[in-house]
């Protein structure tokens, strides 16, 4: 039985090439195995990374995205090749950051989910991006994300 549960995963268990883009990314999911209960998820990526599609530059970012799950998981591996895939993405801070969330909105239909790109200085300026699918179930237990507001050398 549990065999089957996992028989359409493609990238867990195989050697898995990083996607050229995150549109070629393939995210897979897997049932809910908890669906009675309303409970949270948390992914943290410190060292995301994209490029800049003006210059080329890399722009790096620590992203946080939480989420309650419906009938739906994602897989944690085509959830890191799908990251991954952004490196050699040129998009500004806010259009890789809501890309993300919604591309889990689509394939999961969470019961809520929220990201928060947390975007290293460009510019000397720090880009904070934050998006919300849906309202927060009632009585579950939201922790902050944690990550510090950038202080610079400070």
């Amino acid at each position: 039985m549990t065999q089957d549960r996992y028989s359409g995963l493609d990238q867990l268990g195989s050697k898995t090439e990083t996607p050229a883009s995150p549109d070629e990314a393939k995210l897979e999911r897997v049932e809910n195995p908890a669906r009675e209960h309303d409970y949270l998820i948390r992914f943290t990526a410190p060292e995301f990374t994209s490029l800049c599609p003006v210059t080329g530059q890399p722009d790096f970012a620590h992203l946080v995205i939480d989420y309650a799950p419906g009938d739906w998981i994602v897989e944690s591996k085509s959830l890191k090749l799908f990251l991954t895939s952004f490196r050699n993405h040129g998009a500004f801070h806010e259009a890789c950051t809501m890309m993300i969330g919604q591309r889990l909105v689509d394939e999961l239909a969470p019961k809520w989910l929220r990201i928060g790109g947390y975007w290293y200085p460009r510019g000397g300026i720090p880009i904070d991006v934050f998006g919300q699918w849906g309202e927060i179930p009632k009585g579950l237990w939201v922790p902050e994300q944690g990550v510090a507001p950038y202080r610079g050398r400070g």
